[in-house]
């Protein structure tokens, strides 16, 4: 088992030095006569050079016997779930504050028909490290001692890039079936490689995700996707049956290969617009974005119900923007998302294929500013998500597309500069309309203001006296039918 490095013992130890909450709250539980470690993914990254945010602490000290020694440091303390031995608190050093989370060694695991985990306290710090989810993660350094503790060879994995469980893969996903996902995450999100027992009992035990809840399921697949690199934590997902259960339309993908060439692998394509898209985030200076990925993700996910078989060996997915969309909001519902997360994924998928249309013809500039209005405040994602969508090898193709999106972005800019695109509205308002037209509010002002914003659309703002004259026009073609 290799020991610290002088560099991992520096790094290890400044995480703490740079931290004066950590002392002081150590010398408190010293003092009381209970160890404190540091433990988990803070140990993990501080080890690996990153940066380190969430302190995960640990010790010896029963729920009831934190909190009091918590208290003696601050008023601001709480219960994070005493059940499971959490005790929570804010403490203040100078100008340093820090929210300290201890928890009791513990042992919890799942019982097989259960969402939740049965827990109980341990006095070991070597049997609370085997219940954790990785060896990478069951590494701990003592803020009393400065003694670290390896037990399960976490180091040498790290150094390996090696995901491993401290337990059998077995025991360790029966404890929790959400760290299959999480091995996923990890892929993504630290480039590690699972190991093959990990994978093979990923495989085995795909089913146990079941038992989890939509809530945790969409949370650890929202970090995977927020990584710098998803494609190989949900390549892994995919290839363990694990997205059968989670994400069965993005599986369904895989399925739809076609030996004899006549369409492309629809799944390898969906994880490079994934990839594509992350790329354009970052040459516009966007923070990763989980809607946009998200709709990459689902972009194509109606093709295999329009599959269609035509004359000559083509094949054709006709409405696969629009079937996609409502089965994006059914499986995206289905993990809890929000309403507003669900609505603009689905949008984005419906209308992922529009501009094709753009690049075959020429547009008007009212069908450039229905592209706008429809696209609404989802527009700059559409473009992000429309330009990852070219993956063709075709280099005249390629370009062609490019090129035409750029003028297509070019034109919205201009109009916006013109017409203040954004606010999109009619030049009259429906007070104005039933002032106009003296009638009161009802079905006829929202036919009126349809029947403007059309004008506006087709022809750009008018100004309000030739848009009261063309109300008046179509106002009077109304009442003679």
């Amino acid at each position: 088992m290799p020991s610290l490095s002088v560099e991992q013992r520096h790094a290890l130890t400044g995480v703490v030095v740079a931290n004066p909450v950590i002392g002081h709250v150590a010398a408190a539980f010293a003092e009381a006569g209970h160890d404190l470690h540091l433990v988990g993914g803070p140990v993990r990254d501080a080890l690996m050079g990153r940066g380190v945010h969430d302190l995960d602490l640990t010790t010896d000290a029963r729920p009831d016997a934190i909190e009091a020694v918590l208290k003696g440091l601050t008023k601001a303390t709480w219960d994070m779930g005493r059940e499971f031995g959490t005790i929570g608190a804010v403490v203040r050093v100078g100008d340093a504050e820090e929210t300290v989370e201890v928890t009791t060694y513990r042992a919890d695991s799942y019982d097989p028909a259960s969402r939740k985990p049965t827990v109980s306290f341990g006095d070991s710090l070597v049997d609370d490290l085997v219940r954790r989810d990785f060896t990478v993660n069951a590494m701990a350094l003592s803020v009393v001692s400065g003694a670290f503790a390896d037990p399960h060879g976490g180091l040498a994995d790290l150094e390996a890039g090696v995901l491993r469980t401290p337990s059998t893969p077995e025991v360790s996903f029966s404890d929790d079936p959400l760290r299959m996902m999480r091995a996923a995450r990890f892929a993504s999100q630290l480039g590690f490689t699972p190991a093959p027992e990990v994978v093979d009992a990923m495989t085995d035990m795909a089913e146990r995700i079941d038992i989890i809840s939509a809530e945790r399921v969409r949370d650890e697949l929202s970090r995977l996707l927020l990584s710098d690199a998803p494609r190989a934590g949900l390549d892994l997902l995919v290839r363990t049956g694990l997205a059968d259960r989670v994400l069965p339309e993005v599986a369904a993908l895989v399925r739809e290969v076609d030996e004899h060439g006549r369409h492309k692998d629809i799944y390898q394509h969906t994880l490079t617009v994934l990839e594509q898209s992350i790329d354009l985030e970052r040459e516009r200076g966007r923070a990763p974005d989980l809607v946009g990925r998200l709709a990459a993700v689902f972009h194509d996910i109606g093709k295999p119900r329009t599959k269609k078989f035509e004359a000559g060996g083509k094949v054709s997915f006709h409405h696969h923007d629009v079937v996609g969309a409502k089965m994006t909001k059914k499986r995206l519902s289905d993990l809890r998302f929000s309403s507003d997360e669900v609505k603009a994924v689905a949008k984005l998928v419906e209308l992922h294929l529009r501009f094709h249309g753009y690049a075959d013809a020429d547009w008007t500039d009212s069908a450039v500013r229905r592209y706008v209005r429809d696209a609404g405040d989802q527009l700059e994602r559409l473009h992000i998500l429309t330009r990852a969508d070219c993956t063709t090898r075709n280099a005249r193709k390629a370009n062609r597309l490019r090129t035409a999106y750029e003028q297509l972005e070019w034109r919205i800019d201009a109009l916006a500069e013109q017409e203040e695109l954004d606010a999109m509205r009619p030049d009259l308002d429906g007070t104005q309309i039933m002032a106009i037209l003296g009638v009161p509010p009802g079905p006829v002002v929202g036919r009126a203001y349809r029947f403007l914003l059309e004008k506006r659309l087709d022809d750009g703002p008018l100004g309000e006296d030739a848009a009261r004259e063309a109300l008046l026009a179509w106002w009077a073609a109304q009442c003679e039918a």
